[in-house]
């Protein structure tokens, strides 16, 4: 048996599956009927408990070649219907057997959709999911006790430890992951604020060498002439709370040097511009997120993985907005004025998702070219 409560006194229960334990965090939900191993190992879930909108999952097992990280980051994780028997000839290991590994705590046979319309209703809420006979009241107390996301900083909990050079490029199914001879290619820098390898894998196929930094990592680093470009990237929380981030990025903008923003990366450069920060009511978790595209007026599917969000009125009068969520109007993407500032909120490299936002690195590699 399996118990979950959500701070608004929710209770939900079901059977356990995975890691036998006690797991905390922010209660949210993803729309994607696939990738669900991407989303277990992808950094920008850490401190929360994800909940999937599709009923099946586990049905094609977890293999390496689809870890987002080297870990997984989730603290929950709870399912409709749990899948123990794969169906897929790449797949390696069940996802029980993942999460237990990887010390997930898994929940399943309860009703996701009531639970994903309270989370709609009344906003992504933290919650207590147990593995064991606990008490209600008992997890309601501990729950109390629980720091919610925002005005903490968690990327440094997560970032890379020390600096490393990347140089595997993007799958493919005759030959998996390669490694690519960029010696010729531009180096670029990126902020490690929970970077996923795809993209990473993404910069190295557009051409780019790429060294990965601690967050913690002093700007001056990143500011000598051997990088011809910086990547912010992707990660979890508040951006609000990271203010030496968010100082470094406006060093970073000073330089002139070529920058992209993806994600959390995006709104660091949003507030290093000025701009103001907001906390969404449920975020935007999923692969089938409609942006428009302000450039070439098309629509674009997007993969989107994040909780806050940057006021458009904000920065418009240092920025080009050029990508707008068509579900709520927030802000997806935009281009400097004046410098060399790209900067999106969905997440260009897909994995798991459509990859129609791809074109965005290319773009950037084109910048780095330009200025090299």
């Amino acid at each position: 048996m399996a118990i979950l409560v959500l701070e608004d006194g929710s209770v939900f229960r079901g059977k356990t599956f995975g890691y036998r334990g006690v797991a905390s965090g922010e209660v949210i939900f993803n729309t994607s009927m696939t990738g669900y191993q991407e989303e277990l190992t992808d950094p920008s879930y850490y401190g929360q408990i994800l909940v999937s909108t599709y009923t099946q999952i586990g049905n094609v097992g977890t293999n390496p070649q689809d870890y987002e990280s080297d870990r997984a980051y989730l603290g929950g994780f709870v399912v409709k219907e749990y899948i123990d028997y794969p169906s897929n000839f790449r797949s390696r290991e069940t996802l029980d057997s993942f999460m237990i590994r990887h010390r997930v705590v898994g929940m399943q046979d309860i009703d996701t959709r009531m639970l994903v319309r309270r989370l709609r209703i009344k906003g992504a809420m933290m919650g207590i999911m147990s593995s064991f006979d606990e008490g209600e009241d008992e997890l309601k107390e501990r729950l109390r006790r629980q720091p919610a996301l925002v005005g903490r900083d968690i990327v440094t909990e997560i970032t890379a430890k020390q600096t490393y050079d990347f140089d595997e490029s993007r799958w493919s199914i005759q030959q998996g992951y390669e490694r690519a001879d960029n010696r010729d290619g531009p180096l670029v820098a990126v902020y490690d604020f929970g970077a996923k390898r795809n993209i990473l894998r993404s910069l190295v196929s557009a051409g780019m060498r790429v060294r990965v930094f601690p967050c913690t990592t002093p700007v001056g680093e990143l500011l000598k002439g051997e990088y011809k470009g910086v990547v912010l990237s992707n990660g979890p929380g508040d951006p609000a709370a990271l203010s030496y981030i968010i100082e470094n990025a406006r060093e970073l903008i000073r330089s002139n040097k070529p920058i992209l923003g993806i994600c959390l990366g995006h709104q660091i450069l949003g507030l290093a511009l000025g701009g103001e920060a907001v906390k969404l009511k449920f975020g935007h978790h999923g692969a089938n997120q409609s942006v428009l595209n302000m450039k070439t007026h098309g629509v674009e599917v997007t993969v989107q993985n994040h909780g806050f969000a940057i006021r458009p009125e904000s920065v418009q009068d240092s920025v080009n907005i050029t990508h707008i969520n068509l579900n709520d109007r927030t802000l997806e993407g935009f281009c400097h004025k004046d410098r060399p500032i790209l900067s999106t909120q969905h997440h260009p490299e897909a994995s798991p998702g459509p990859r129609e936002a791809g074109y965005i690195f290319r773009e950037f590699a084109r910048l780095v070219h330009e200025r090299a």
